[in-house]
């Protein structure tokens, strides 16, 4: 958990130096990363993870409950965020996707070892796997492709921009589709250390991004707390975590690493979307940063007791 807290730290902290000293270089190296995230080390890791996932019976009542959640949350803040907060398109998707996607890998699983305790490490792989993975890839670039503004005009273009900007998709299809052989132990084993990678290339990516935002704003790292930034908080680290409980109690006994994934930040790969389709980058960042730095403290609190 520490190691984790200060891999974050540093990433933000060089990623928010880079960019005060180098400026729009350091933006330019950014934007690659989160390409090259996008592109390359995402679909890796999703392809040869999913081809060889064996999938069962045994994901329970608590995996489909949790996409209830999901939806809700995400239905939630569309509604917030064309409403009450009056955000423009942008800012709604980006609203959407800051709430409905959780850091359950990069944090959330590291967290439930610190927490639960390695024997319910399968539980957290599961949700991870079963829940986020999807909602990435069709959730989130979904939202992106529906509200960004560089996804295109009308149904079709944005249909189009959701299908061929979305290479984790393309990845996660073919590694359902593929035998087992194709994925050998040494290659799962070298994309779960690319999984390692993305944490700190990712909030390199968000320190950057933020340091950027900062300049009007006293140059701090962690932006002001913007009502769009508190929405996307309440929504990711209350109503989706409270929406799974309060689901689960009438129907099943839900599984405590479902409830803490539930209950994560929102996930760096939200700020590859706002990226890939022309969302708001600042608020997915904002949310990011924010909602990262309370599950981290509660987390070490926790730990510590």
């Amino acid at each position: 958990m520490i190691a984790v807290a200060a891999t974050i730290a540093l990433a933000l902290a060089v990623g928010a130096a880079a960019e005060r000293r180098h400026g729009a270089g350091a933006q330019r190296v950014a934007r690659a990363t989160l390409a090259a995230m996008l592109a390359v080390l995402v679909p890796i890791v999703v392809f040869f993870n999913l081809a060889r996932l064996e999938f069962g019976f045994d994901a329970g009542v608590g995996i489909g409950l949790a996409y209830v959640a999901v939806i809700l949350t995400g239905l939630a803040a569309a509604r917030l965020g064309r409403g009450p907060l009056a955000l423009g398109r942008p800012a709604s998707g980006s609203l959407i996707v800051a709430s409905i996607q959780g850091n359950t890998g990069y944090l959330g699983l590291p967290l439930v070892v610190a927490l639960l305790g390695a024997d319910r490490l399968g539980e957290a792989v599961a949700y991870d796997t079963l829940v986020s993975a999807p909602v990435l890839l069709l959730g989130c670039f979904g939202v992106g492709a529906a509200y960004g503004s560089r996804a295109g005009v009308g149904a079709r273009e944005r249909l189009r921009a959701f299908a061929l900007r979305n290479p984790p998709l393309l990845a996660a299809v073919a590694g359902l589709l593929v035998p087992d052989a194709l994925a050998p132990d040494a290659a799962v084993d070298a994309s779960r250390i690319l999984v390692v990678a993305l944490l700190p290339l990712g909030f390199f990516a968000v320190g950057v991004t933020l340091a950027a935002d900062s300049r009007g704003a006293g140059g701090r790292i962690l932006p002001p707390l913007s009502r769009p930034v508190a929405a996307a908080l309440a929504l990711r680290l209350v109503l989706a975590p409270a929406l799974l409980a309060a689901l689960a109690a009438l129907l099943i006994d839900l599984p405590a690493p479902y409830l803490l994934l539930a209950a994560m930040p929102s996930g760096i790969n939200g700020l590859t979307v706002a990226h890939g389709y022309g969302l708001d980058q600042g608020l997915v960042a904002g949310a990011i940063a924010w909602s990262t730095a309370v599950v981290i403290v509660a987390g070490l609190a926790l730990t510590a007791l």
